[in-house]
């Protein structure tokens, strides 16, 4: 009888010291676990810069399209958006000369919505922007007699200055996104601002890689 009971005895605490075996050997897998899950989940985050890092290098100049877009500019962490209503293209070289040395690196210019761009005003832009900086023209979506004039000396423009003036093609965008604008077929929905804010945040990244 004795030899029963400690024979059962011997079982049981046998049957303890494997269990508790088997729970630290999963522990320690679970702690070897959590933080290769971690890793592999900040890696993206960290791989590719944020919005609000290339907004920071960027300045917008614009009219009434481009102030439809403000609010998503500026969540998007675009450091300067400088939009109004009417604006000429003539007024853009002035603007950038009047910050001077403070201008960000991507100069970023949406004129011509309100009438005539001319070539003066594309090559002032650029010059005023100086040879240190980057500036991105937006195509012209806008149904007007001067839509395909602008848009044809903003092309010309940047083409001449290769490597300093890119173009970021909002007419394009804008003809394949036709529910991005109101009934005028010029002013932005907020679907629009987004897709809108979106182009050019990732214009300009593109650049940068």
């Amino acid at each position: 009888m004795v030899n029963a009971q400690h024979g059962g005895a011997l079982v049981h605490r046998r049957v303890r010291l494997r269990v508790r075996t088997l729970t630290t050997a999963f522990l320690f897998a679970l702690m070897l676990l959590v933080p290769l899950g971690g890793n592999a989940a900040a890696d993206p985050v960290t791989a590719s810069p944020s919005s609000a890092q290339i907004g920071s290098s960027i300045i917008t100049i614009g009219d009434s399209v481009m102030l439809g877009a403000r609010w998503v500019m500026k969540k998007n962490g675009i450091a300067i958006v400088d939009a109004q209503k009417n604006r000429q293209a003539a007024a853009g070289p002035a603007l950038l000369r009047k910050r001077g040395t403070n201008l960000p690196v991507n100069v970023v210019v949406h004129l011509g919505t309100n009438g005539t761009f001319t070539a003066d005003a594309c090559k002032a832009i650029i010059t005023a922007a100086g040879p240190t900086r980057r500036v991105f023209f937006l195509t012209l979506a806008v149904p007007r007699s001067w839509e395909a004039r602008n848009n044809a000396v903003i092309r010309k423009c940047v083409a001449a200055h290769p490597g300093q003036a890119l173009i970021i093609d909002w007419h394009a965008m804008a003809a394949k996104h036709p529910k991005w604008l109101y009934s005028d077929r010029i002013h932005l929905r907020p679907a629009g601002a987004k897709g809108y804010a979106s182009m050019i945040v990732q214009a300009v990244a593109a650049t940068d890689s």
